[in-house]
């Protein structure tokens, strides 16, 4: 008989681990306390108590190529960066192809999960839900919890002395929807991540002066990279995620910050980092420096203290008549379902084998999906990760002893210490490539380089040298895609169909850029001998 599991959760997570459910033979019911799918990606006007909630015009900060899911790409013709209502169609699309609505019972949220008297021999779990005013309960062999990490918002005002004599208005940037009813004013965003940088980029455009207050500072990226390219597909890749592996840390550093400064010199902008050799998450933001040099948005460095209308900030520096303050401080996270004993959040960190097995338990019947913020797209992240567990709770895969497992808990948290900082909003940080091979590796999908050099070298040479996208793991192993191969030579294709909207004329098949190429390459050689013959 199928064993039966239960998926907290239809977000991104959520629809991958039912397919993945699915795919092994699993009997999966979700349980999700809204109305519909999409999780934090599902835009609604009004905020919602325990539910992610989203501004507007957010848009992707990964491109489609490298976030869709290993067996279907997005549609050819969806933008590279997705707008929320284009990434919700996906899931939508995603959702109907697999048949996975069936699985899925809307407004109902899971109140409590226990461990089944009988655990230590049947790993069963007891699962008590509420809908429309009824509880009821259920047990189920395994439990997968995807209920995400972005509903909890931190506001610190204790670290904001006068909060309570400011006579504006004052809220965490989860409340923010959109700019109207912000013209005119005077605006200071406290915090420059992603969601900061957005919303003060946006406001910034009708708003009196926006000035954004930044702690560290942070390295700003373009979508658009080499060649126009996106950036995720030139910067993901394993022969770049090698040499950042091997070479010296202080040669890495150097690296990362030629390159962050390629677009604009970050400490001219007063934007470069404090610590600059630790691999924050970089600011996603096409709009940042011009809004800068437009005035439009202001530079500020710590907020010391706030009286009735203006902020002090730690340089001394004072701003008068401030109007709003938004709080974009990032995210705390809890499970209220569980018990401590379970997982317990200590200073927004949890202590989870590879992010997602609780060490501790005598039977491996429970995981976190997507409680991770990898330096790339969550999606082929999570999903990896719901292959990994659903083979495990088959029992076609095995987690080793709970010594070895804390040994890597710790180790894993050290080394992100060293590579991200302590800082709690990088918390969750992991490297994007390894972490994809790692979980690759326990089911036998990462791909064989060596193998691929004698039977297919060009292969190969794309997996190496190009983007590593999803479509990676499903050549070889459990869940091999037929399709994988062509989906990883069409990719360019995709990414540049919608931008080919206007005709143009075939160009020359021989580039000018290669042609001058060559005659500078003959340039030099008739240099040479010609240096010869007169010397």
């Amino acid at each position: 008989m199928a064993k039966k599991v239960a998926v907290i959760g239809a977000g991104v997570s959520g629809l991958i681990s039912l397919k993945c459910c699915v795919d092994e033979g699993l009997e999966p019911t979700c349980f999700e306390r809204t109305e519909d799918i999409g999780g934090v990606w599902r835009f609604k006007e009004k905020v919602e108590d325990g539910r992610a909630s989203i501004y507007q015009s957010v848009i992707t900060n990964t491109s489609k190529e490298m976030s869709c899911f290993s067996d279907f790409p997005m549609p050819e013709d969806f933008p590279n960066f997705l707008h929320n209502s284009k990434l919700l169609e996906y899931f939508r699309i995603f959702a109907k192809k697999f048949d996975l609505l069936k699985y899925i019972q809307f407004q109902t949220t899971v109140l409590s999960v226990r461990k089944c008297p009988d655990f230590s021999s049947s790993g069963q779990w007891k699962v008590v839900t509420e809908s429309n005013g009824k509880e009821q309960s259920a047990v189920f062999d395994a439990v997968m919890v995807c209920s995400g990490h972005h509903f909890l918002p931190h506001i610190p005002l204790k670290s904001f002395p006068g909060i309570e004599r400011f006579k504006g208005q004052y809220f965490h940037s989860r409340q923010y929807k959109h700019p109207d009813g912000f013209e005119g004013k005077r605006i200071l965003v406290i915090g420059m991540g992603n969601s900061g940088s957005d919303i003060a980029v946006e406001l910034s455009k009708n708003a009196a002066q926006v000035f954004i207050s930044t702690r560290h500072g942070t390295w700003v990226v373009s979508r658009v990279s080499e060649d126009g390219y996106p950036w995720d597909s030139v910067f993901h890749t394993r022969f770049r995620s090698m040499l950042r592996n091997v070479l010296p840390r202080t040669v890495v550093k150097w690296m990362i910050e030629q390159q962050m400064n390629r677009w604009f010199n970050h400490e001219n902008y007063g934007l470069e980092p404090q610590n600059k050799y630790i691999m924050k998450e970089p600011v996603l933001n096409d709009d940042v420096p011009s809004r800068l040099l437009c005035g439009a948005i202001k530079v500020k460095s710590t907020v010391k203290e706030l009286t009735e209308t203006s902020a002090i900030f730690e340089d001394g520096t004072v701003e008068e008549n401030i109007d709003v303050i938004i709080f974009a401080t990032g995210y705390s996270f809890s499970f209220p379902f569980l018990e401590d004993s379970l997982v317990k959040v200590e200073n927004n960190m949890v202590s989870l084998y590879k992010y997602i097995f609780p060490a501790h338990l005598e039977k491996s019947t429970f995981a976190c999906i997507g409680l991770i913020q990898p330096l790339g797209s969550i999606f082929p992240t999570a999903e990896l990760q719901a292959r990994w567990v659903t083979r495990v709770f088959k029992g076609l895969c095995s987690l080793p002893s709970e010594r070895t497992m804390m040994m890597d808990i710790i180790k894993r948290n050290e080394k992100r210490i060293d590579l991200f900082g302590e800082s709690q909003s990088q918390t969750l940080q992991t490297n994007y490539v390894d972490y994809l091979d790692e979980l690759a590796l326990e089911i036998g999908a990462k791909p064989d380089f060596c193998s691929l050099l004698f039977k297919d070298p060009k292969l190969a040479v794309r997996l190496y040298f190009g983007p590593c996208n999803s479509y990676q793991y499903r050549l070889a192993g459990p869940g091999q895609w037929e399709g994988a191969r062509s989906a990883i030579f069409t990719q360019k294709q995709r990414i540049l169909k919608p931008l080919k909207t206007r005709v143009l004329k075939d160009s020359s098949n021989f580039p000018v850029s290669f042609l001058l190429k060559i005659l500078g390459l003959l340039a030099v050689v008739v240099a040479f001998f010609c240096q010869l013959q007169w010397s």
